[in-house]
Protein backbone atom coordinates (compact mmCIF):
# COMPACT_ATOMS: atom_id res chain seq x y z
CA UNK A 1 0.00 0.00 0.00
CA UNK A 2 1.27 3.48 -0.83
CA UNK A 3 2.43 5.65 2.06
CA UNK A 4 1.78 9.34 2.83
CA UNK A 5 1.61 11.73 -0.07
CA UNK A 6 4.33 14.42 -0.25
CA UNK A 7 3.66 18.03 -1.16
CA UNK A 8 2.31 18.75 -4.63
CA UNK A 9 4.91 18.75 -7.38
CA UNK A 10 4.78 21.50 -9.99
CA UNK A 11 5.04 20.17 -13.54
CA UNK A 12 8.21 21.38 -15.26
CA UNK A 13 8.10 22.58 -18.84
CA UNK A 14 11.71 21.70 -19.57
CA UNK A 15 10.92 18.04 -18.86
CA UNK A 16 7.70 18.19 -20.87
CA UNK A 17 5.71 17.07 -17.82
CA UNK A 18 1.95 16.50 -18.02
CA UNK A 19 0.73 14.22 -15.24
CA UNK A 20 -2.02 11.72 -16.03
CA UNK A 21 -4.83 11.95 -13.47
CA UNK A 22 -7.96 10.41 -15.07
CA UNK A 23 -8.50 7.14 -13.17
CA UNK A 24 -10.62 5.63 -15.95
CA UNK A 25 -7.84 6.23 -18.50
CA UNK A 26 -5.25 4.87 -16.06
CA UNK A 27 -7.26 1.65 -15.58
CA UNK A 28 -7.68 1.31 -19.35
CA UNK A 29 -3.92 1.65 -19.92
CA UNK A 30 -3.11 -0.92 -17.23
CA UNK A 31 -5.70 -3.31 -18.72
CA UNK A 32 -3.92 -3.01 -22.10
CA UNK A 33 -0.52 -3.68 -20.52
CA UNK A 34 -1.78 -6.66 -18.47
CA UNK A 35 1.13 -6.67 -15.98
CA UNK A 36 1.71 -10.02 -14.24
CA UNK A 37 3.70 -11.20 -11.21
CA UNK A 38 7.47 -11.42 -11.63
CA UNK A 39 7.50 -9.74 -15.06
CA UNK A 40 10.47 -7.47 -15.72
CA UNK A 41 8.67 -4.15 -16.16
CA UNK A 42 10.42 -0.81 -16.61
CA UNK A 43 8.55 2.49 -16.39
CA UNK A 44 10.06 5.55 -18.05
CA UNK A 45 9.15 8.85 -16.39
CA UNK A 46 6.85 7.58 -13.61
CA UNK A 47 6.04 11.17 -12.62
CA UNK A 48 3.73 11.16 -9.59
CA UNK A 49 3.23 7.39 -9.79
CA UNK A 50 -0.27 7.22 -11.31
CA UNK A 51 0.55 4.05 -13.27
CA UNK A 52 3.47 3.00 -11.05
CA UNK A 53 1.07 2.04 -8.28
CA UNK A 54 -0.79 -0.43 -10.52
CA UNK A 55 2.35 -1.89 -12.07
CA UNK A 56 3.94 -2.49 -8.67
CA UNK A 57 0.80 -4.06 -7.26
CA UNK A 58 0.52 -6.47 -10.21
CA UNK A 59 4.18 -7.35 -10.83
CA UNK A 60 5.47 -7.11 -7.26
CA UNK A 61 8.61 -5.27 -8.34
CA UNK A 62 9.45 -2.50 -10.79
CA UNK A 63 12.33 -0.49 -12.25
CA UNK A 64 11.66 3.18 -12.97
CA UNK A 65 13.81 5.66 -14.89
CA UNK A 66 13.28 9.26 -13.80
CA UNK A 67 15.30 12.35 -14.74
CA UNK A 68 13.60 14.92 -12.49
CA UNK A 69 15.34 14.56 -9.12
CA UNK A 70 12.59 16.57 -7.42
CA UNK A 71 10.20 13.66 -8.07
CA UNK A 72 12.44 11.05 -6.45
CA UNK A 73 11.45 11.81 -2.83
CA UNK A 74 7.78 11.60 -3.82
CA UNK A 75 8.30 8.14 -5.32
CA UNK A 76 10.37 6.90 -2.38
CA UNK A 77 7.79 8.09 0.16
CA UNK A 78 4.70 7.01 -1.78
CA UNK A 79 5.99 3.49 -2.39
CA UNK A 80 8.15 3.02 0.70
CA UNK A 81 6.27 -0.15 1.64
CA UNK A 82 7.68 -1.90 -1.45
CA UNK A 83 11.26 -1.32 -0.28
CA UNK A 84 13.86 -2.78 -2.64
CA UNK A 85 11.10 -4.03 -4.97
CA UNK A 86 10.99 -0.52 -6.44
CA UNK A 87 14.34 0.31 -8.02
CA UNK A 88 14.66 3.98 -8.97
CA UNK A 89 17.24 4.93 -11.61
CA UNK A 90 17.93 8.66 -11.68
CA UNK A 91 18.91 8.93 -15.32
CA UNK A 92 18.15 10.37 -18.74
CA UNK A 93 16.18 7.68 -20.59
CA UNK A 94 17.78 8.86 -23.87
CA UNK A 95 21.15 7.68 -22.57
CA UNK A 96 20.06 4.85 -20.30
CA UNK A 97 21.27 1.29 -20.98
CA UNK A 98 18.02 -0.67 -20.78
CA UNK A 99 19.87 -3.89 -21.55
CA UNK A 100 21.46 -3.61 -18.10
CA UNK A 101 18.03 -4.43 -16.62
CA UNK A 102 17.42 -7.41 -18.88
CA UNK A 103 17.74 -10.92 -17.48
CA UNK A 104 17.35 -12.72 -20.81
CA UNK A 105 16.27 -12.08 -24.41
CA UNK A 106 12.90 -10.36 -24.76
CA UNK A 107 12.59 -10.00 -20.98
CA UNK A 108 11.76 -6.29 -20.64
CA UNK A 109 8.32 -4.73 -20.78
CA UNK A 110 8.68 -0.96 -21.19
CA UNK A 111 5.95 1.49 -20.15
CA UNK A 112 5.95 5.26 -20.27
CA UNK A 113 4.11 8.54 -20.62
CA UNK A 114 6.83 10.00 -22.83
CA UNK A 115 7.53 13.74 -23.02
CA UNK A 116 6.57 14.96 -26.47
CA UNK A 117 9.91 16.71 -27.01
CA UNK A 118 11.97 13.49 -26.73
CA UNK A 119 9.52 10.79 -27.81
CA UNK A 120 10.92 10.11 -31.29
CA UNK A 121 14.64 9.97 -30.37
CA UNK A 122 13.78 7.86 -27.32
CA UNK A 123 11.87 5.36 -29.45
CA UNK A 124 14.89 5.09 -31.80
CA UNK A 125 17.13 4.57 -28.74
CA UNK A 126 14.88 1.74 -27.55
CA UNK A 127 14.63 0.13 -30.98
CA UNK A 128 18.42 -0.22 -30.93
CA UNK A 129 17.92 -2.43 -27.86
CA UNK A 130 14.88 -4.31 -29.23
CA UNK A 131 16.44 -7.74 -28.73
CA UNK A 132 15.94 -7.43 -24.96
CA UNK A 133 12.37 -6.04 -25.14
CA UNK A 134 9.13 -8.06 -25.15
CA UNK A 135 6.84 -5.08 -25.70
CA UNK A 136 6.45 -1.34 -25.14
CA UNK A 137 3.34 0.64 -24.20
CA UNK A 138 3.64 4.39 -24.56
CA UNK A 139 1.50 7.46 -24.15
CA UNK A 140 2.56 9.77 -26.95
CA UNK A 141 1.37 12.76 -28.91
CA UNK A 142 -1.45 11.44 -31.12
CA UNK A 143 0.37 12.64 -34.24
CA UNK A 144 3.41 10.48 -33.36
CA UNK A 145 1.26 7.39 -32.75
CA UNK A 146 -0.46 7.88 -36.11
CA UNK A 147 2.96 8.03 -37.79
CA UNK A 148 4.26 4.96 -35.95
CA UNK A 149 1.25 2.83 -36.88
CA UNK A 150 0.61 4.19 -40.41
CA UNK A 151 0.42 1.83 -43.37
CA UNK A 152 2.15 2.34 -46.72
CA UNK A 153 0.35 4.75 -49.02
CA UNK A 154 -1.20 6.85 -46.23
CA UNK A 155 -0.44 10.47 -45.36
CA UNK A 156 1.12 9.68 -41.98
CA UNK A 157 3.45 7.00 -43.34
CA UNK A 158 7.13 7.89 -43.40
CA UNK A 159 10.58 7.24 -41.99
CA UNK A 160 9.37 6.74 -38.42
CA UNK A 161 6.71 4.25 -39.59
CA UNK A 162 9.24 2.18 -41.50
CA UNK A 163 11.93 2.12 -38.82
CA UNK A 164 9.42 1.20 -36.10
CA UNK A 165 7.72 -1.46 -38.24
CA UNK A 166 11.06 -2.95 -39.30
CA UNK A 167 11.52 -4.01 -35.67
CA UNK A 168 8.00 -4.19 -34.28
CA UNK A 169 4.36 -4.91 -34.72
CA UNK A 170 2.75 -1.52 -33.96
CA UNK A 171 -0.83 -1.08 -32.71
CA UNK A 172 -2.63 2.24 -32.11
CA UNK A 173 -4.72 1.30 -29.06
CA UNK A 174 -6.79 4.34 -28.08
CA UNK A 175 -6.75 8.13 -27.73
CA UNK A 176 -6.49 10.25 -24.58
CA UNK A 177 -7.98 13.78 -24.37
CA UNK A 178 -6.06 16.75 -22.89
CA UNK A 179 -8.39 16.95 -19.88
CA UNK A 180 -7.00 13.63 -18.60
CA UNK A 181 -3.80 15.48 -17.60
CA UNK A 182 -2.63 18.14 -15.18
CA UNK A 183 -1.58 20.53 -16.62
CA UNK A 184 -3.53 20.03 -19.83
CA UNK A 185 -1.32 19.63 -22.91
CA UNK A 186 -2.17 21.58 -26.05
CA UNK A 187 -2.31 18.39 -28.13
CA UNK A 188 -4.23 15.13 -28.10
CA UNK A 189 -2.47 11.98 -26.91
CA UNK A 190 -2.76 8.30 -27.75
CA UNK A 191 -1.59 4.93 -26.48
CA UNK A 192 0.55 2.72 -28.71
CA UNK A 193 1.75 -0.86 -28.29
CA UNK A 194 5.03 -1.82 -29.95
CA UNK A 195 6.02 -5.49 -29.82
CA UNK A 196 9.47 -6.34 -31.27
CA UNK A 197 9.42 -9.38 -33.55
CA UNK A 198 11.01 -12.58 -32.25
CA UNK A 199 12.28 -13.00 -35.81
CA UNK A 200 12.43 -10.04 -38.18
CA UNK A 201 10.10 -10.59 -41.18
CA UNK A 202 12.45 -8.65 -43.50
CA UNK A 203 16.17 -8.53 -42.71
CA UNK A 204 18.49 -5.84 -44.06
CA UNK A 205 21.97 -7.18 -44.89
CA UNK A 206 23.48 -3.83 -43.91
CA UNK A 207 21.24 -2.07 -41.41
CA UNK A 208 23.12 1.26 -41.55
CA UNK A 209 22.69 1.32 -45.32
CA UNK A 210 18.98 0.49 -44.97
CA UNK A 211 18.55 3.25 -42.38
CA UNK A 212 20.25 5.81 -44.63
CA UNK A 213 18.27 4.62 -47.65
CA UNK A 214 14.98 5.22 -45.84
CA UNK A 215 16.16 8.65 -44.72
CA UNK A 216 17.14 9.55 -48.31
CA UNK A 217 13.89 8.12 -49.65
CA UNK A 218 11.86 10.54 -47.56
CA UNK A 219 14.20 13.52 -47.91
CA UNK A 220 11.52 15.28 -49.99
CA UNK A 221 8.14 13.58 -49.65
CA UNK A 222 6.59 15.28 -52.67
CA UNK A 223 9.31 14.09 -55.03
CA UNK A 224 9.42 10.74 -56.74
CA UNK A 225 11.53 7.81 -55.68
CA UNK A 226 13.69 8.43 -58.76
CA UNK A 227 14.51 11.95 -57.58
CA UNK A 228 15.04 11.11 -53.91
CA UNK A 229 17.29 8.14 -54.68
CA UNK A 230 19.25 9.85 -57.46
CA UNK A 231 22.85 8.69 -57.24
CA UNK A 232 21.82 5.84 -54.90
CA UNK A 233 19.63 3.57 -57.02
CA UNK A 234 18.82 3.84 -60.73
CA UNK A 235 15.62 3.04 -62.63
CA UNK A 236 16.90 -0.33 -63.80
CA UNK A 237 17.69 -1.48 -60.27
CA UNK A 238 14.30 -0.38 -58.93
CA UNK A 239 12.44 -1.97 -61.85
CA UNK A 240 14.29 -5.25 -61.31
CA UNK A 241 12.49 -5.40 -57.96
CA UNK A 242 9.12 -4.58 -59.51
CA UNK A 243 9.21 -1.01 -58.17
CA UNK A 244 8.08 1.92 -60.31
CA UNK A 245 10.70 4.73 -60.00
CA UNK A 246 8.03 7.37 -60.64
CA UNK A 247 6.05 6.69 -57.47
CA UNK A 248 6.43 8.61 -54.23
CA UNK A 249 8.32 7.03 -51.30
CA UNK A 250 5.23 6.58 -49.10
CA UNK A 251 3.99 3.91 -51.54
CA UNK A 252 6.86 1.57 -50.58
CA UNK A 253 6.52 -1.02 -47.83
CA UNK A 254 9.17 -1.99 -45.30
CA UNK A 255 9.83 -5.06 -47.46
CA UNK A 256 10.38 -2.82 -50.52
CA UNK A 257 12.97 -0.66 -48.76
CA UNK A 258 14.76 -3.74 -47.39
CA UNK A 259 14.81 -5.29 -50.88
CA UNK A 260 16.34 -2.12 -52.41
CA UNK A 261 18.98 -1.92 -49.68
CA UNK A 262 19.87 -5.59 -50.01
CA UNK A 263 20.17 -5.28 -53.78
CA UNK A 264 22.52 -2.31 -53.44
CA UNK A 265 24.69 -3.94 -50.77
CA UNK A 266 24.94 -7.45 -52.15
CA UNK A 267 28.47 -8.79 -52.55
CA UNK A 268 29.26 -9.67 -56.19
CA UNK A 269 29.94 -13.39 -56.64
Amino acid sequence: MAGPTPKKHQARKRFGQNFLQDQGIIRHIVACIRPKPKQNIVEIGPGLGAITEHLLAAAGHLDVVELDRDLLPHLRISFASYGANLRIHEADALKFDFKSLSTHAKSLRIVGNLPYNISTPLIFHLLEQADCIEDMHFMLQKEVVLRLAAGAGTNNYGRLSIMAQYYCRVDHLFEVPPEAFDPRPKVDSAIVRMAPYAKLPHVANDFKHFEQLVKSGFAQRRKTLRNNLKGIANDEQLQSLGIDPSIRPERLTVANFVAISNLLTQIPS
